[in-house]
């Protein structure tokens, strides 16, 4: 299985990124998967220009010459793609964003209606089968209110995502907090075991994912240094 994961954060040892390369592990403890990192903050990728020069070549590359139209040739040939970031104004980093609006070369200007009445361009090539995993960590204590629009975003831009939206990720590059980050990275591992295996993840593994680390009390004294 051809595997991409989309670094989005703009440090390459982030938080986020230890909760990804933990379900990496788990992923390859079974069977070897090639897969290919790319730290978008280390890529030339300009804004979209909405000049839909895209589709009058319908070649799925952007007319654009910088280093997206890699990215897309590898987009579409991976089976599964990771979507790896940190909250930022409760939505993906820009520089990942900017990957994700230059995306459009990948569909149609012809519109389509599904059978549940959602209008979407007709994609140029069948994404049906690929299978997305949005990865995303937050400063946040808790979960409620911070992740929603990043997952009504996810769920229109990508083609039925499992999504992971864990708060209190900060914990995880504290040494003292290592008794209670070290457990969630060893429940990545697991879930990319169960991945591996049914390619989706259970909603009880969904929620010990997600499952803040420390009480919010807790977590608010210690970033407050009270």
């Amino acid at each position: 299985m051809r595997v991409l994961v989309l670094n989005g954060s703009p440090k390459k040892k982030s938080d986020t990124i230890r909760l990804t390369e933990s379900f990496l592990k788990g992923l390859n403890k079974e069977e070897k998967h090639e897969v290919t990192v790319i730290n978008v903050i280390d890529k030339n990728i300009a804004p979209c220009r909405g000049c839909f020069g895209c589709w009058a070549k319908m070649d799925g590359h952007c007319v654009i010459q910088d280093d997206q139209n890699e990215i897309l040739d590898m987009y579409r040939n991976a089976d599964f793609l990771i979507w790896s970031f940190p909250l930022y104004c409760y939505a993906m980093p820009s520089h990942l964003k900017a990957v994700l609006d230059r995306t459009i070369p990948l569909v149609k200007m012809k519109m389509v209606e599904k059978a549940d009445g959602k209008v979407q361009h007709e994609a140029l090539a069948d994404f049906s089968k690929k299978h997305t995993l949005v990865i995303c960590g937050c400063g946040f204590p808790d979960w409620d209110g911070n992740f929603n629009g990043l997952r009504i975003m996810c769920e229109h831009a990508f083609c039925n995502p499992t999504m992971v939206c864990v708060p209190e990720t900060p914990l995880l590059n504290v040494p003292q907090a290592a008794i209670v980050a070290d457990p969630l990275l060893a429940k990545f591992e697991k879930a990319g075991e169960e991945y591996a295996k049914t390619f989706t993840l259970s909603a009880e593994t969904i929620a010990a994912l997600e499952y803040p680390m420390i009480s919010k009390e807790d977590y608010l004294r210690n970033v407050n240094g009270g």
